[in-house]
Order: C-alpha cells, then sequence, then structure tokens
C-alpha cells in the first residue's frame, strides 16, 4: 500500500476588520450605527456634571430613538431631567432629531 496524502483545507487569506466590514452591507451599517452613537455621546458629555457623565455609555441607536445606558435609576432619573437640554444641543450640532431613551444597563 502506498502513503496516504492527507490535505489540509485550503486557509483563506486574512482580510482586515475595516475591509470584511466594508463588504458586508449589515456590518458597515451596524459600525455606522455605533460611530453616530459614540459621536451623540461625545457632543453631550460636555453638557453633564462630571458625577452624572461617569455613569452614562452610549447604547444603541435606529430609526425610532437613541439609547443612552445607565447605571442605576438615581442617574436615569437625573438624566431625564435633562434631556431637553441635550436634545437642544443635538440638534444645534445637525445630529438627526432621535428621541433619547435612558436605560438602565444590565451587568
Amino acid at each position: 500500500m502506498g502513503a496516504s496524502k492527507t490535505h489540509s483545507p485550503a486557509v483563506p487569506s486574512p482580510v482586515s476588520l475595516d475591509r470584511a466590514i466594508a463588504s458586508n452591507d449589515r456590518l458597515t451599517s451596524l459600525a455606522a450605527r455605533l460611530r453616530e452613537s459614540e459621536q451623540r455621546l461625545a457632543t453631550i458629555a460636555p453638557l453633564l456634571p462630571d458625577t452624572l457623565a461617569r455613569e452614562v455609555r452610549s447604547g444603541p441607536i435606529d430609526d425610532e430613538g437613541w439609547s443612552l445606558l445607565v447605571s442605576n435609576a438615581a442617574v436615569a432619573a437625573k438624566l431625564r431631567q435633562l434631556l431637553p437640554r441635550l436634545n437642544d444641543e443635538l440638534r444645534a450640532r445637525s445630529f438627526r432629531d432621535l428621541p433619547i431613551r435612558v436605560r438602565l444597563r444590565a451587568y
């Protein structure tokens, strides 16, 4: 009997993450929404007191609104009081006019 040859499956060439995202419409859309969410948070962060800003994270954004994720109910209550001012700032900076949703972060 002859020696059997084993063939390893072809390994695709590595692709950069940016290239992989750019080649997939769903990933491109997700990346754009993530960027917009982070840009929105960077825009409103200077309006938040330091103690509040440390407790707020950017969350999902879609056609229905933008979510801010907070650590607890007290932070959520205080943030809700600031929503009119935050929305005004976002509009002034030419962001899409979307409602801001305040959600508790799951740990």
